[in-house]
């Protein structure tokens, strides 16, 4: 296991709920340039329910049902039938967000790690299908060498700086407004 998955790991529940609540602010846009594009999913949706987790975040004794998100999330799903490029990055949003409900329903200690890995996977796809190459090797070292998942890669380990210190609402702040990326995705889109 790497230092960066080790040191995920390691945070409380709550810091790694930043660290997942961070990833998922990143990917919405790919969610909304789905809904914009196929008329598909509810966005907004998708919007209240991370910022019942920002509230949360904030507010540890703010009552909220997580179950009852849980429900309304699955409702927000691509249809199972579309398995379009947008459809699967779509998915990975509420995928993600699923994961982080499920730590604050009490399950899930894997759930840092699946959002990190999901994340990258989306930009991972993005790249092997802008990019198509064959050659297995030389696909993974494009990959790795590829400015978007550098860029993913400085992005995970300056939000897991970000949630190794304390977390006060300044912070939580701060964080949110690096998550949002000022509305750009993980593959480098903006539904603006």
């Amino acid at each position: 296991m790497s230092g960066f998955h080790q040191r995920l790991l390691g945070l409380s529940p709550r810091h790694q709920q930043a660290f997942m609540a961070a990833l998922v602010e990143r990917l919405l846009p790919n969610y909304a340039l789905y809904a914009d594009t196929t008329g598909q999913g509810d966005p907004q949706g998708l919007r209240v329910i991370l910022d019942l987790v920002w509230e949360r975040l904030a507010v540890r004794e703010a009552r909220i049902d997580f179950e009852r998100q849980a429900e309304k999330l699955a409702e927000l799903e691509p249809p199972g039938d579309d398995d379009s490029f947008g459809a699967r990055r779509a998915l990975e949003a509420v995928v993600a967000l699923g994961a982080l409900l499920d730590t604050l329903r009490g399950e899930a200690p894997e759930a840092v790690l699946e959002v990190s890995r999901v994340s990258k996977g989306g930009v991972r796809a993005f790249i092997e299908l802008t990019e198509g190459e064959e050659d297995a090797q030389r696909l993974a070292a494009l990959v790795r060498e590829h400015p978007l998942m550098e860029e993913e890669n400085a992005f995970q380990d300056a939000v897991l700086e970000a949630v190794e210190a304390p977390l006060n609402r300044d912070a939580l702040k701060g964080l949110r407004r690096l998550g949002r990326n000022e509305g750009v995705s993980n593959l480098g889109l903006s539904a603006e």
